[in-house]
């Protein structure tokens, strides 16, 4: 694909399907150029495949669609272009959506309540005279802020500690009544207007000064189970727990098993049948902090208290939610493994069944009341589509990456293992080109470090691939996917394994094919990437050029300037300046000689853009050639969220600087 073509990309939510088990409905969203944002309505899939998907609503941006248990309504979130997204419903056999919340912040997420009368959601509250909760304050304008704590800002949100995420309860009204009628003239003087006219009361139910997520309903829909991190000294570690809270108000109780030790604990969500408590948590050690390649696994306790019982494997498999009930005691989970996304059923005894495997990424699944499973998901020709789980088999239901097929090519990665220089087994892809080559290579590196590249659609090897290079990607130790131990080996040694890993996948790629030019090989990657690209730069001269993006490039500075810097640069690198020194790129940065562009964003608050103008500064003034690339308005999710013609500059910038240093037929340098 090229980079004009990013609207092509229709990205597909995870699924919602109806209690009768006849459709499910997701929302397909695709980045538009001429909105320069992203753009997107709901469809309705029906798992007849005599029938066909169609469009349903025709809102600017419609997305996280669910239906009331009782099937009768279709809730959703609408955003309107600049605005925020609202909590819509609207009868699921079709009429017009009603929309029932006015929050000044959104809607982030919610659910439904048992009864299909009530529903929660959590959004940001800001503190009064901030975020334009009073007119002709601007941001400028503002009261300082006096901060003390470690934790006080977010990556993609700002400031957190004054717009706390919060928990509501709203009443859905009668969608056959006769809608509201705001008083004007006469009436609107006689009667004044109160504050969200036309809107049901939402009821708040949390007010603590810490984010509260994950909310769900008991079975009866008596209370609300959430994730939050209130305990004393929260502000010290990364620990989170389950509470509850009284669904008609009251103060939180946590919820902890006799025997909980130190967890960030990420979704919650009853059993059916009211009798467990699943959730998802991750062992933090003693302190509290020691997030490093922690596997996340699924652990169960009886609701009424008791001991919790961790289901599955915390050394080889790294669970995540959704958590979606399936049938009275189980529950389904996606599991990152070896390079894809799994979708396991795993029960409150911890029989554990894969549903969906293979080579494919599972975005997420519903099930029907009668059984039926829907599931959203990825492949190599597949930006998301949605299938059907039938006896063990998937049955594709929808093309939403037709229009990108048939415009584009396509390339599907090829699987490849290699040996690294202790023997340890390296997996990963090649992307190759079209044509007999030799082809320019680009070895890319992703970010994390505890992540993985998928063999699944990666619109940047598609686009790197499609202008003539091949694309070299692999998993090395420090990576998620392939258990604990291969992602703690860089624990105080980065720059060490993960840099041998990396070197020895390239050097198998070129040995293994004669179509790969290993006299023309340049090294790009983001965030980690960013970081392991620089750090290889200063140890070898091998690579035409580089491009070091978004890097966390001297974990001293990073210490103070980062969102996660009190706590991530410590537990990776270890806490003195001699560790921290022996692992930064910053401080080998004179060996390196290797033409070097630098991509940052002005309001990335993970790695922030000091780090990219300190590492340019520095090259710049030992006479590398290099440049830096500044993006305004966008964060450290640039390449991924960042606006549409933001994200195409990004790609033809990118392309550029390969012209320049690895020229190639379809991507020469302009005059």
């Amino acid at each position: 694909m090229k980079p004009e073509q990013l609207p092509l990309l229709n990205s597909v939510s995870a699924p919602a399907i109806h209690p009768d088990g006849t459709k499910t409905v997701v929302s397909v969203t695709r980045p538009d150029f001429d909105a320069d944002s992203y753009v997107g309505q709901l469809w309705s899939v029906p798992l007849d495949t005599a029938k066909y998907p169609r469009r349903i609503t025709r809102g600017f941006r419609d997305t996280s669609p669910a239906f009331s248990p009782d099937g009768l309504v279709l809730a959703f979130l609408r955003s309107d272009p600049g605005g925020k997204p609202q909590l819509f419903v609207v009868e699921s056999a079709g009429g017009e959506p009603q929309r029932i919340t006015d929050q000044h912040a959104g809607v982030d997420s919610f659910v439904w309540a048992p009864d299909s009368h009530r529903i929660a959601f959590q959004a940001r509250v800001p503190e009064q005279g901030r975020y334009g909760t009073v007119d002709d304050v601007t941001p400028g304008s503002e009261d300082p802020r006096l901060i003390t704590a470690n934790q006080y800002m977010m990556n993609g949100v700002g400031y957190t500690a004054d717009q706390r995420q919060q928990l509501f309860v709203v009443d859905v009204p009668d969608l056959g009544g006769e809608p509201a009628v705001i008083p004007r003239g006469r009436a609107a003087h006689e009667q004044p207007t109160p504050e969200h006219a036309g809107f049901p009361v939402a009821r708040q139910l949390t007010f603590g000064d810490a984010d509260h997520t994950s909310p769900s309903f008991s079975a009866d829909g008596s209370r609300l189970y959430f994730v939050a991190a209130l305990h004393e000294g929260h502000d010290d570690d990364l620990v989170t727990s389950v509470y509850r809270v009284d669904a008609a108000g009251g103060e939180p109780i946590v919820v902890e098993p006799v025997n909980r030790t130190r967890q960030t604990v990420t979704e919650v969500r009853p059993s059916s049948d009211g009798q467990w408590l699943f959730y998802i948590a991750q062992d933090l050690g003693d302190t509290g902090r020691d997030f490093v390649a922690r596997n996340s696994a699924l652990h169960v306790m009886p609701l009424a208290g008791g001991e919790a019982t961790v289901l599955t494997d915390r050394e080889h498999l790294d669970v995540s939610g959704p958590l979606e009930p399936n049938g009275p005691d189980s529950v389904l989970v996606l599991n990152s493994a070896l390079g894809t996304v799994e979708l396991l059923d795993v029960t409150a005894e911890g029989v554990i069944t894969p549903l969906v495997f293979g080579a494919r990424v599972v975005i997420g699944a519903s099930v029907a009341a009668n059984g039926e499973i829907a599931v959203s998901l990825s492949d190599a020709s597949t930006v998301g589509d949605v299938a059907s789980l039938e006896r063990g088999e998937l049955r594709l239901l929808t093309d939403f990456s037709g229009n990108l097929r048939n415009n584009s090519t396509v390339i599907e990665p090829l699987d490849f293992e290699a040996e690294s220089d202790d023997g340890h087994s390296v997996h990963g892809w090649l992307v190759m080109p079209n044509g007999p080559g030799p082809h320019p290579v680009l070895l890319t590196i992703h970010g994390g470090p505890f992540s993985q590249y998928t063999g699944a659609f990666f619109d940047e090897a598609q686009v790197y691939a499609a202008a003539g290079y091949a694309v070299v990607m692999c998993n090395p130790r420090g990576s998620s996917g392939y258990g604990q131990e291969h992602g703690r080996a860089i624990k105080g040694r980065m720059g060490t394994l993960d840099m041998q890993d990396v070197l020895a996948f390239l050097d198998a790629a070129l040995a293994s094919n004669p179509r790969l030019d290993a006299s023309q090989v340049g090294i790009m990657g983001g965030s980690y990437g960013g970081y392991l690209t620089a750090w290889i730069i200063a140890h070898q001269h091998r690579f035409k050029a580089a491009i070091v993006e978004r890097g966390f490039l001297d974990p001293v500075s990073f210490t103070g300037s980062s969102d996660i810097g009190w706590f991530f640069g410590g537990e990776y690198t270890g806490t003195t300046r001699e560790q921290m020194l022996a692992q930064s790129p910053m401080a080998v940065i004179e060996d390196v000689r290797t033409p070097t562009l630098v991509i940052h964003s002005e309001n990335d608050l993970r790695c922030p853009v000091e780090q990219g103008q300190r590492y340019y500064a520095h090259l710049k003034a030992q006479g590398v050639e290099t440049a830096l690339l500044v993006f305004p308005g966008e964060d450290h999710e640039l390449s991924r969220s960042g606006t549409p013609h933001h994200r195409r500059q990004r790609f033809d910038h990118i392309l550029s600087w390969w012209a320049k240093h690895l020229p190639v037929a379809r991507n020469k340098p302009t005059a």
